[in-house]
């Protein structure tokens, strides 16, 4: 299977890493970003090809990973997959949009393709839509971040957000692709709330799940990006594990 690359930053350095290591099951060979420089950077290390326009490389790949922003999502994502490739979103706060989502879903059925999101940066996935099929009476979310990875400085513990998770994903798009990946595996809309707290280094989630299943927490402590520390390391192994997935004989989980 050979893939591109749509956005050349933290996560595409880290399944290009991969690649060049051998760990991966299928051939990174186009890279596509607004920054040449980055694209160049990254092709180089696989003996990969710089295209100038993404609809260059959909002829030659069989799949791209969208890890550029939630508006590529919108503008980007139709053209991948009206020629019929799938696509890997990364930024699934794009995806929170109702209308947006519908409009993709509409076309990949059409094309005959799929639209993947990773479980990204939060574990308790498969339990979420697992209950799902049952009845989900509160689902919670609380993420605790350093102030740097919120793009503020403050010397005490603030709650920056708390509320829905639809709000959430606009006023921070590059931080909580979490909310958005948990309320569409749940089918709703989850409460969230985000506080910067300079007393943690690390990206941590809280999860929370009630139904008529029982209930469960989760707790994920993630490592950040050492090229971008809005990133967690988690999110871009749950692409890379996705794309060995999809040529693996035995899959275990929903």
């Amino acid at each position: 299977m050979r893939v591109g690359i749509l956005g050349c930053g933290a996560i595409a350095n880290i399944i290009t890493n991969f690649a060049m290591e051998g760990k991966l099951g299928v051939e990174i060979k186009f890279f596509y970003d607004r920054d040449m420089e980055r694209a160049e950077n990254l092709a180089s290390q696989v003996d990969g090809r710089v295209v100038l326009d993404l609809e260059d490389m959909l002829n030659h790949v069989d799949l791209v990973i969208e890890a550029a922003s939630p508006q590529a999502v919108e503008k980007m994502v139709p053209p991948i997959l009206k020629a019929g490739k799938d696509v890997i979103v990364m930024s699934v706060g794009g995806l929170m949009d109702i209308k947006v989502r519908s409009k993709l879903q509409k076309l990949a059925k059409e094309n005959n393709c799929r639209i993947y999101a990773p479980s990204g940066a939060i574990v308790g996935l498969d339990g979420i839509k697992t209950a799902s099929l049952g009845k989900i009476e509160r689902i919670t979310l609380v993420t605790r971040k350093p102030p740097r990875s919120l793009g503020i400085t403050t010397e005490k513990e603030t709650i920056l957000y708390e509320g829905k998770a639809s709000e959430a994903v606009k006023k921070f798009p590059l931080n909580i692709n979490v909310a958005a990946t948990v309320s569409i595996a749940a089918g709703q809309e989850i409460d969230v709330k985000i506080i910067a707290d300079p007393q943690v280094d690390r990206n941590i989630h809280e999860l929370e799940v009630v139904g008529d299943f029982g209930e469960f927490r989760t707790i994920t402590r993630n490592l950040r990006c050492s090229m971008n520390p809005k990133t967690s390391v988690l999110a871009a192994y749950s692409a890379i594990k996705l794309l060995n997935s999809l040529n693996e004989n035995l899959l275990v989980g929903t």
